[in-house]
């Protein structure tokens, strides 16, 4: 969008919210960059550049604008919605990889060379990989400074700087002020330890009942729970596991983490963003849906409905292999079952998790009559967690799509519904599709939409690319617990 001069200062002049994250804009006579939705007084369109990522504006040698904080704006959802490898090297880069294993590792992840990864990225979104994890250690280590009373050599290690010096010449190039005058200006006095308290940004409307309604209806019992209004999970994170609790409030989720180790940090807001789909582009998604005459007053009831999705992906798609073809209820006791026995146990003091849900290598090295539930379920089970602990499927965030949709569907016991659900919810594709799923052809047959699969899905072909939300609005006209958010 940055590219279309036109329309990115009609949304400055605007200071419409709907577009911040989708492109930045610098000020060549301050030398600064902002959110479109900034409030102080619009530039003159000449005086204005526009910037697809806030990594290439800092590039380019612009500041964040102190007033607007661009460099905590939601996400841009073009980076959910492509499975190129753009897309897929964006993803990777906001969950910590290139901090982990470089570029090199960043590269071998995606199969191209470091070479083509960089060109590629420096074409599309105006900054190297390196230039993009710099900025997202920066905005990691505002944070650190601002909600914590850690020393600046630990903050400095946390947000994933090699010196201390690395850390006070991005903080000064990125914010033009040094850390600590950051921390004295922060608003309240920084916690002396335990949990970090963030916001987490999003673009209205957004609607938490089948958000939050999903993840409490379905929740495994020692690995999440809903307590007194917020929902609450365990992590298993690069360099150790954590716990958040996230609560749904008018104009932000607020986020609580507990971390063993808090260089997993960025991380962990990361996958907590990509589980609540807060990148999502609401406006857009709901404009086509509403465009469908049949979907518009299921649309206009309740706006803004994002796609529940996970926070792993591995544990997601063992879940719902457990929950074919029984109960939600069941298909929680099954899972259950599953962490208790071979699920690594974590502390949490603040609540009732006692688990990480068990890794695809510990499962399948589970005996197959152990397990109470059907043959067939169990070479489906089996089946899966082999292929996830061998590498034979990738579901990870750099993952391709539709060669995780081959290999699933290759696996005795995983059919259609499995297939679309793990796209949907784990890989986070946004034209995923259940034509077969019960809830959506109930839904199909109340508003007159054709009631075969075949048919259903040639009918949804004028949702794409927006067709996983689409399921969203069709879940809602039944009397489910997934479609409400739960009592406090």
């Amino acid at each position: 969008m940055h590219d279309d001069v036109e329309r990115c200062v009609r949304a400055v002049r605007s200071r419409d919210a709907r577009f911040d994250g989708w492109f930045f804009t610098a000020v060549l006579t301050t030398g600064i960059y902002c959110r479109p939705s900034c409030p102080v007084a619009p530039p003159k369109p000449e005086n204005m550049r526009f910037f697809p990522t806030s990594a290439a504006a800092q590039q380019a040698g612009f500041r964040a604008c102190k007033r607007c904080r661009p460099d905590a704006s939601p996400g841009s959802p073009e980076w959910n919605q492509r499975a190129d490898l753009v897309g897929r090297a964006m993803r990777l880069i906001a969950d910590g990889v290139v901090d982990r294993e470089g570029v090199p590792g960043l590269a071998a992840r995606l199969g191209y060379s470091a070479r083509q990864v960089e060109r590629q990225l420096l074409a599309e979104v105006g900054a190297g990989p390196l230039a993009l994890a710099r900025a997202q250690r920066a905005q990691t280590a505002r944070v650190l400074v601002e909600t914590t009373a850690l020393p600046m050599a630990e903050v400095a290690l946390a947000a994933g700087f090699g010196s201390i010096r690395a850390f006070n010449d991005t903080v000064r190039e990125v914010f033009a002020v040094a850390p600590s005058e950051l921390r004295r200006r922060a608003p309240g006095a920084p916690a002396p330890s335990g949990p970090l308290s963030l916001r987490l940004p999003f673009r209205a409307p957004l609607c938490p009942d089948n958000l939050f309604g999903h993840l409490a209806a379905t929740a495994v019992p020692g690995v999440e729970e809903w307590r007194d209004g917020v929902y609450r999970r365990t992590l298993r994170l690069p360099h150790g596991h954590g716990v958040v609790a996230l609560r749904p409030m008018p104009d932000h989720i607020g986020c609580r983490l507990s971390l063993s180790d808090l260089r997993d940090l960025p991380v962990a807001i990361n996958r907590c963003r990509r589980m609540l789909d807060l990148d999502a582009d609401p406006a857009a998604v709901d404009e086509l849906l509403r465009s469908d005459a049949l979907l518009r007053e299921l649309v206009d009831k309740n706006p803004g409905r994002r796609v529940p999705r996970t926070a792993d992906s591995a544990e997601f798609a063992v879940r719902t292999v457990l929950g074919q073809q029984v109960s939600t209820a069941a298909a929680r006791t099954l899972a259950a079952r599953l962490v208790v026995e071979h699920g690594a146990e974590v502390a949490d003091a603040e609540g009732g998790l006692t688990h990480l849900f068990p890794e695809p290598e510990a499962l399948a090295a589970v005996d197959p009559a152990t397990l109470a539930f059907p043959q067939s379920r169990r070479r489906a089970l089996l089946a899966l967690v082999n292929a996830l602990a061998e590498g034979q499927i990738d579901l990870d965030v750099s993952g391709d799509w539709r060669r995780a949709r081959a290999g699933l569907a290759a696996l005795p016991g995983i059919g259609p519904w499995s297939v679309e659900s793990i796209a949907m919810r784990a890989l986070g594709d946004p034209d995923a599709f259940i034509a077969t799923d019960l809830g959506v052809r109930l839904a199909a047959r109340q508003l007159g939409l054709p009631r075969t699969p075949a048919a259903l899905t040639a009918r949804a072909a004028a949702w794409r690319p927006w067709r996983a939300y689409a399921v969203q609005y069709l879940w809602a006209t039944g009397d489910h617990a997934i479609n409400r958010l739960p009592a406090a």
